[in-house]
């Protein structure tokens, strides 16, 4: 009997450590999402990844940015090798998050302390995490922002942050004549 006794408290023991309240607050939904709060553009300032292959398709951009507009639309704009992408989506946010369906991918915004930051987790439809992205309207964050991301994504299992270089250039909001806007499709 003492036997079952010491298996079950050391069960217990474990559980609590792996439901850790720092990390709990730490990766919390944003609640409620004040849709104000996400306009305007903001660009990259550090990911991470759940795999090192998203981490090396990640280090190929120079620079990235999204844009929301009445909590409708959702645009993204990636620079690599002196190359302009432009992608626009529309959106439905759901409390604290939207789907990309044609990606199967759901968009989820989390607490951070970083007053111009969105947080943005990206998970695929098992709900696992795929990416961890903090965008700010500066291209830079303070020191304990960057920690703050660093533990949100060490919380989350997830590789240590890629932080993108702030002397790249960010491509224009608005598409030259020489770019072409690529929605995304939708898929039903």
């Amino acid at each position: 009997m003492f036997a079952v006794w010491a298996v079950a408290l050391l069960c217990l023991v474990s559980l609590s450590r792996s439901a850790d309240p720092a990390c709990e607050d730490l990766v919390r939904p944003v609640d409620p999402l004040d849709p104000a709060h996400l306009e305007g553009a903001r660009s990259i300032v550090a990911g991470s990844m759940t795999t090192p292959e998203y981490a090396e398709k990640f280090k190929t951009r120079d620079s990235a940015s999204i844009s929301f507009v009445n909590g409708t639309s959702f645009s993204r704009v990636f620079r690599s090798n002196d190359s302009c992408q432009y992608l626009n989506s529309n959106i439905t946010l759901e409390g604290s998050s939207f789907n990309f369906h044609q990606y199967n991918i759901t968009v989820t915004f989390l607490q951070t302390s970083c007053p111009d930051c969105l947080l943005l987790r990206f998970d695929n439809m098992s709900k696992e995490l795929q990416r961890l992205y903090l965008f700010s309207k500066r291209r830079e964050v303070e020191q304990k922002e960057m920690d703050e991301f660093a533990a949100q994504a060490q919380c989350l299992n997830s590789l240590p942050p890629i932080v993108m270089d702030p002397t790249k250039p960010l491509c224009p909001e608005e598409m030259s004549n020489d770019a072409e806007a690529q929605p995304d499709k939708k898929t039903e």
